[in-house]
């Protein structure tokens, strides 16, 4: 009787299936995304934005590292002679610290903006401010290598004073010079994990 009952279950069994089922059993299931991760990033090629990401960054789902965006506004405390827009070489270790931060951001550009105080005409106020921001400009492109194309001046005479006062501290103050720099900081954002440690400051 036992063995009876095992007749009729493999019958049953081997008429529920074709010949054609069978075949398809044997067959692999074809792969339809491409699951391989070359840039070892944890995201596979299939959903893959950004390919040869470093390793070790931080990532969104795509595999693209985060951007941060630069706006810094830094004042150069250039002081320059009455009238004038000569720059003494004391003062250009500050305009080298612009472009080193610029190149060490490429994707940066920087406005430098010109502005006076409030003695003698705004028409002429305008021209030396507008001068003294070309001033910064040249340097920054001649002597320390900025490309013109990452940099732009404008001269605002004394429209926008930082001290609405009449005195002399108050035209100090006033007769200044500001880097406006602007962008992506494109440096890879690193992970952290259990063998992470904090690097030296250099």
């Amino acid at each position: 009787m036992k063995a009876l009952l095992i007749i009729l279950s493999l019958i049953l069994f081997t008429g529920c299936a074709s010949d054609e089922d069978l075949i398809a059993m044997d067959k692999p299931t074809a792969q339809k995304h491409d699951l391989s991760d070359d840039d070892t990033d944890g995201v596979i090629v299939a959903r893959e934005q950004c390919s040869k990401t470093l390793n070790g960054a931080a990532i969104n789902n795509y595999g693209c590292g985060k951007v941060k965006p630069i706006n810094e506004r830094v004042e150069i405390k250039i002081l320059f002679p009455n009238d004038s827009y000569y720059i003494d070489p004391q003062y250009y270790n500050q305009v080298e610290n612009i472009a080193t931060f610029m190149r060490r951001f490429p994707n940066t550009i920087v406005t430098i903006e010109g502005h006076c105080s409030k003695t003698g005409g705004y028409e002429h106020n305008l021209t030396l401010s507008q001068n003294r921001a070309n001033a910064v400009a040249s340097l920054l492109s001649e002597r320390f290598g900025i490309t013109s194309d990452r940099v732009t001046a404008i001269g605002y005479s004394y429209d926008r004073p930082v001290d609405p006062g009449n005195d002399r501290l108050a035209h100090t103050r006033n007769r200044r010079v500001i880097a406006e720099l602007t962008g992506d900081d494109t440096t890879a954002d690193m992970k952290w994990h259990i063998y992470s440690v904090d690097e030296p400051q250099k």
